[in-house]
């Protein structure tokens, strides 16, 4: 007797994820007959035979690489990953002589900037921190800009299967991401561990990471940083203790600020978007060569950047918010810092350099986690942005430059740091506020008052 359906028709039937991103995975994993896998021959499909899913084959292999875990990541194999790979190298301890030499220089940096801005010390904890305590000291606000870029993908990459294929998936869909979660947090607990070697202060990134007031050094990356100029070690502290304590200052008065940053991270991931065809392509290469009985076969697809996906438009339009507000955050900390050390601190103007370089550049480890999570906590026009409020200042004064900081709204657009030395050449209050109103809203930001944003949101 005759049949019109192909030796392959059975094995189409039996393979729900026929043409998409996930037959390339279960086939690396042997879980369909005539998948096999990406330059093999044949096409049993390794130990399942012809009778459809290897079950016990999958299972094992996710098995293997899970525990149990909530959110997107495993942040418990994260956390241990960073403090290992930062053991693995040196970082020693800090010192009483450390503690003591950061508490002094935090005080000094206070009584400096009280001259340069009107906001209030924002620094209530001063801390010499060693590579390790970074690590645990800023883990939570790490998971606030993280999780939402990772639940994103993971849950995008399920979300590129047809109805019937998540339908026929059942529970290993959920296996999958779970096993996607622990793999990415390998990526970002290695990821941090790294940058922990780099980091000078607790705001090194743009954003203050530990808990409220606390300004931190790390120790034996300052000494490291230090090495590398001609500047002493006492005035490599203080310049950074003006930084930091700066950095404090600014998102203690404004207390919106953390959360518009860490809105357009989120925002970020909210624009991730799966493109099936694409993505399929890229993982048919990356899985050439993977061996499905080790359990570490699933990693490669993230160590080849499963998870660097192409950006949308959402992304683009978020990434450059943030990369707007991150320059702005940085030029403010360089122009007050610069007007704090102009009459007192030769070397100043060295460290001033060197710090801009290495904030508009990043280091190896910045590019390795921008690379993982997909975004730079970078400021890429720090210079226009000091630029800019240095220009504000010379023309309306401190009290005008700071005011700019009492709603989102009034912050400078790309637009005007393309123009810096013309941001409200005419404007003697922020746009949409009378002089009396303006004066009435300064004080009360100045003063701790404002700023939450319930006052000056509603217009």
């Amino acid at each position: 007797m005759s049949s019109d359906r192909g030796p392959g028709d059975d094995d189409d039937r039996n393979n729900p994820f026929k043409g998409t991103p996930f037959e390339q995975i279960f086939g690396a994993l042997g879980g369909f007959p005539g998948m096999g896998m990406p330059g093999t021959p044949g096409g049993a499909g390794g130990p399942g035979g012809a009778g459809g899913f290897d079950l016990s084959q999958i299972f094992g292999q996710l098995q293997s690489m899970m525990q149990p875990y909530d959110g997107a990541l495993n942040w418990t194999v994260a956390a241990d990953l960073a403090r290992k790979t930062v053991a693995a190298g040196n970082d020693p301890s800090t010192t009483a002589r450390d503690r003591d030499a950061v508490a002094n220089a935090m005080r000094l940096a206070d009584h400096w900037l009280d001259a340069t801005t009107h906001f209030p010390s924002g620094v209530t904890t001063p801390a010499a921190w060693s590579r390790a305590e970074w690590v645990v000291g800023t883990m939570e606000s790490w998971k606030v800009l993280v999780e939402p870029v990772a639940e994103q993908s993971t849950k995008g990459l399920a979300g590129a299967l047809p109805a019937e294929a998540q339908a026929a998936a059942g529970p290993i869909l959920g296996m999958i991401g779970k096993a996607m979660g622990a793999m990415l947090a390998t990526q970002v607990g290695s990821g941090l561990g790294t940058l922990a070697g780099e980091v000078l202060t607790v705001s090194d990134v743009g954003i203050p990471l530990g808990q409220p007031g606390t300004a931190a050094l790390v120790m034996s990356n300052v000494r490291e940083f230090a090495s590398g100029l001609d500047v002493s070690e006492d005035d490599v502290v203080l310049y950074l203790s003006l930084r930091e304590a700066a950095h404090q200052r600014l998102f203690a008065a404004t207390p919106w600020l953390r959360e518009y940053l860490v809105g357009a991270v989120t925002d970020y991931a909210q624009g991730v978007e799966i493109n099936v065809e694409g993505l399929q392509a890229r993982m048919e290469e990356q899985l050439r060569g993977i061996d499905p009985t080790k359990p570490e076969s699933l990693q490669q697809l993230v160590d080849g950047g499963l998870f660097d996906l192409p950006k949308s438009p959402r992304q683009e339009a978020a990434l450059g918010r943030l990369e707007v507000a991150l320059a702005l955050v940085e030029g403010w900390v360089d122009e007050v810092v610069g007007q704090a050390t102009a009459e007192r601190m030769p070397a100043a103007a060295k460290l001033q350099e060197a710090v801009r370089r290495r904030r508009a550049a990043g280091g190896p480890a910045e590019h390795t986690f921008a690379a993982l999570v997909g975004l730079e906590l970078r400021p890429r026009r720090l210079r226009e942005a000091s630029t800019l409020w240095g220009s504000l200042r010379t023309r309306q004064g401190p009290e005008a430059r700071d005011g700019v900081w009492m709603h989102p709204d009034l912050l400078p657009t790309p637009a005007d740091l393309d123009d810096p030395l013309g941001f409200r050449e005419d404007a003697v209050a922020p746009e949409g506020l009378g002089e009396e109103d303006f004066d009435a809203e300064l004080r009360k930001l100045l003063d701790g008052d404002g700023g939450s944003g319930s006052d000056t949101t509603n217009e």
